[in-house]
């Protein structure tokens, strides 16, 4: 087969997917509310099930390793990091940041802004309900109120967030939004809306029932401007017994923000309570952090002392 004919072939398989996808969500529009949420919860229901099932439902703590990659406001590549997170659900998250190139991020992530590393390239960030603490070459700090509720609000916009704990919350609907085409896989859209008008859409891969995208719509409540944040979930692996996405790609307002690729995770690991305390980085920064920060502190001094013996010669 010739290139152009193969070319020709994909292009004419796309555009059947499409109208084939067309006319299932044109036949579906017509379904009454009771018709569309029973449809949408079944659909649902189908993705906890490929997800694990019980065990992805009665997972209480996960740890996983990998590499992601972050972008500054213009969605420009920004750093490399490996990353090394550990959760207790619903609402402990210890991440550790392992600097991998040269540059020192102060922006990455969740939007933390300030945080350098430390000469050993760490920066740690710990989340325990309505605490949060982070450890970077300032020492271990408090992080704003500011970073806690999008804490918070990440993970109830989270896949895992949605079908694990909010199927049932008042004022959550349900819609069926019909079928679609993502990634060139047949798809169908779930569109859930909560009490607070956030309008959150989850693509299901038919053929796997597996989540494949999100994208959630909110308006800021003083400016009343829209944000929409889409994620791409991909590579899917089973971890003890629960299907994981390797990738995930987010994107907010049309700008990548983040890029995970994923190694390994492990779920239902007894990780200690104290893994997710101000007193464990206390503990860390008395260990290292410290004698690196002085260790920092001197050869930033000596750079200084150079550059002026440097310019005392020029003159």
């Amino acid at each position: 087969m010739t290139r152009g004919k193969f070319v020709t072939l994909i292009a004419f398989l796309a555009i059947s997917l499409i109208v084939s996808a067309r006319s299932t969500a044109q036949d579906d529009q017509f379904l009454m509310p009771e018709e569309s949420a029973a449809k949408a919860r079944q659909l649902l229901n189908q993705a906890i099930v490929a997800l694990g099932g019980s065990a992805y439902v009665n997972m209480h703590g996960a740890s996983c390793d990998g590499t992601a990659s972050t972008f500054d406001h213009a969605g420009e590549l920004n750093d490399f990091i490996a990353v090394h997170a550990s959760r207790e659900f619903p609402d402990k998250e210890r991440i550790e940041y392992i600097r991998k190139g040269h540059k020192t991020i102060l922006q990455y992530l969740a939007n933390i802004e300030g945080l350098e590393f430390t000469s050993g390239g760490i920066v740690i960030t710990v989340y325990n309900g309505d605490h949060a603490w982070s450890y970077d070459r300032s020492g271990v700090n408090e992080l704003p109120a500011d970073s806690v509720k999008e804490f918070h609000e990440q993970v109830k916009r989270s896949v895992e967030g949605i079908l694990r704990f909010r199927l049932n919350e008042p004022g959550m609907t349900l819609r069926y939004a019909g079928a679609d085409i993502v990634d060139l896989k047949k798809v169908d859209w779930v569109e859930l809306t909560d009490a607070d008008e956030h309008k959150i859409r989850i693509a299901f891969a038919r053929d796997t029932h597996l989540p494949v995208r999100k994208a959630v719509e909110m308006r800021d409540p003083n400016t009343q401007l829209k944000t929409e944040e889409i994620e791409h979930l991909s590579d899917y692996h089973a971890f003890d017994g629960i299907e994981t996405p390797l990738q995930i790609e987010r994107e907010r307002n049309g700008f990548k923000i983040f890029d995970g690729f994923y190694d390994k995770c492990a779920y239902n690991a007894n990780l200690s309570d104290a893994l997710f305390t101000k007193a464990s980085l206390d503990q860390r920064w008395a260990q290292s952090g410290k004698k690196d920060a002085e260790k920092q502190a001197k050869a930033s001094k000596k750079k200084d002392k150079d550059k002026d013996k440097d310019s005392s010669s020029d003159e």
